[in-house]
């Protein structure tokens, strides 16, 4: 299925809003959330190889927030009902074509996010994966591993999605550290 199709698709799938502690306050369809910007959960997961790279990918220009920037987690709206930790392994293996089975998927913590566009409650993740990594949604256009010395130049020459950035800071300040 072409990726723009997926999006209007997705556009029409149903997100539940939550306020600031994290309650369900209603369900509305991803068009209305993204419109009018309400409070909606997320996940991001950092994905690293075993000998510490980490996994960024470019967006696609057809997303509907930040399209074409880099990204350094992979992630993206919990479905209405949907757990974090199911959405986390959704996202792994609609993204970026990795299986993720509980065992492997480490929860980091959550914190919330806000700009002119997103407004999320979101739970963070890490996973390790050595294997091959393809696009299977189209939501990702390239993808590479580089190591954390690649990652904080890489974060300072090029656009980065500003949530990834704000919420993985604290997880990983390391990447960070000199930009």
């Amino acid at each position: 299925m072409p990726a723009h199709d997926r999006e209007s698709r997705a556009s029409e799938e149903l997100v539940d809003v939550v306020d600031e502690s994290d309650h369900v306050v209603a369900t509305v369809p991803r068009s209305v959330m993204r419109r009018e910007n309400l409070r909606h959960r997320s996940v991001g997961i950092l994905v690293r190889d075993s000998d510490g790279q980490v996994l960024i990918h470019r967006r696609s220009e057809l997303k509907d927030v930040w399209p074409g920037q880099w990204d350094l987690a992979v992630g993206g709206v919990v479905a209405s009902g949907e757990d974090y930790a199911t959405a986390a392994r959704r996202e792994l293996a609609e993204e970026v074509g990795i299986p993720a089975p509980p065992a492997v998927l480490h929860e980091l913590g959550a914190g919330a996010f806000e700009d002119e566009r997103v407004t999320a409650v979101v739970r963070c993740f890490a996973v390790t994966h050595d294997g091959p990594v393809h696009f299977a949604d189209g939501e990702v256009v390239e993808a590479r591993w580089v190591s954390p010395t690649e990652l904080r130049t890489a974060l300072r020459t090029q656009p980065f999605v500003p949530d990834s950035r704000a919420l993985f800071g604290e997880f990983f300040p390391e990447f960070f550290a000199g930009g």
